[in-house]
């Protein structure tokens, strides 16, 4: 692959992307994304499967050779692949592959032995909480332990960006609690984190900044905060038979699985029309709901409008 000439203009940032094209055949992956991480920050990259979000990432990574467009990771081209470049980041992929029938020290004395400069080991058990841990095998470790040992070796090289994909993925609700104190703690410690993940909830909790990828292309980008500010504060959501509403209402509501939802910046006005409209038309709104407008509010609008209306 011929080396590519950047744009001066590209910032100091820790990635950096501009005008981003991947196809496969016939089909455009990205459709010219234009990406931007900062240093220090955890940025969570969402989509519903086949948006380009994988696609996205192994390009960033290394794994993946892009078509055309712009792209730095810590200042390098991640298609080059250099050993100056994967020295400098760790990955934690959704599968691990960790080997069983070592111990916890053992598997991590390994990969540290895989970098000029690793990170030593007392500090990185202390950090993933698995010092107590350190002679048992890995075979005998819980799920949420495992995921632990999985950053840890990710940790090995003291990497200064981390990508982390769908790292609570199978988790119950307490283990996916404590893997959000440990991405917490690998912020703290000025680690930059690219995370992905299908839990808009913790996406919502743990990003300073996120995207969102709808095929191909990114239809929202920011804070959950900015996103909000470009919508409805106040959600409104019930359940009623779409045939029976008023065109009022249809042109300002959203449907999915049956449910219709309102976001708005007047929620006593619009609830005190809704309401006095399905009194006078003998219409009961069922589960009526009226809540602040979360991302997965904002992240299923956003959705639904690249697929189009309901049927």
């Amino acid at each position: 692959m011929t080396p590519r000439r950047y744009n001066q203009a590209m910032t100091d940032a820790v990635i950096e992307a501009r005008a981003l094209r991947k196809s496969y055949g016939n089909l455009e992956a990205l459709k010219g994304i234009d990406l931007t991480v900062r240093r220090g920050e955890v940025f969570c990259l969402l989509g519903p499967n086949g948006a380009g979000k994988t696609t996205t990432v192994e390009i960033l990574e290394g794994h993946r050779d892009y078509d055309s467009g712009e792209v730095r990771v810590l200042g390098h081209d991640p298609a080059s692949r250099e050993r100056s470049f994967r020295e400098r980041i760790g990955i934690v992929s959704q599968a691990s592959s960790v080997e069983r029938f070592l111990t916890v020290e053992e598997v991590v004395e390994l990969f540290r032995g895989y970098y000029p400069h690793p990170r030593p080991l007392g500090q990185i058990l202390e950090i993933m909480g698995l010092s107590e841990k350190r002679a048992s095998l890995v075979r005998r470790l819980s799920g949420g332990q495992v995921r632990r040992l999985d950053v840890a070796l990710a940790l090995a090289g003291d990497p200064d960006l981390l990508f982390l994909d769908e790292p609570t993925s199978g988790f119950d609700p307490t283990a996916r609690r404590d893997a959000w104190e440990m991405v917490r703690g690998l912020s703290n410690l000025g680690k930059t984190i690219l995370l992905t993940t299908h839990y808009l909830d913790e996406a919502e909790r743990l990003s300073d900044r996120l995207a969102v990828i709808v095929n191909g292309d990114i239809a929202a980008r920011g804070t959950v905060e900015s996103l909000r500010a470009g919508r409805g504060r106040t959600l409104i959501s019930f359940r009623a038979p779409r045939d029976a509403l008023p065109n009022a209402i249809l042109e300002a509501a959203m449907t999915r699985d049956g449910r219709v939802s309102i976001e708005t910046d007047e929620p006593t006005r619009t609830l005190h029309r809704l309401t006095g409209w399905a009194t006078e038309a003998g219409t009961e709104l069922e589960e009526l709901r009226v809540q602040p407008t979360s991302l997965e509010d904002i992240y299923l609008r956003l959705v639904a409008a690249q697929a189009g209306p309901e049927e």
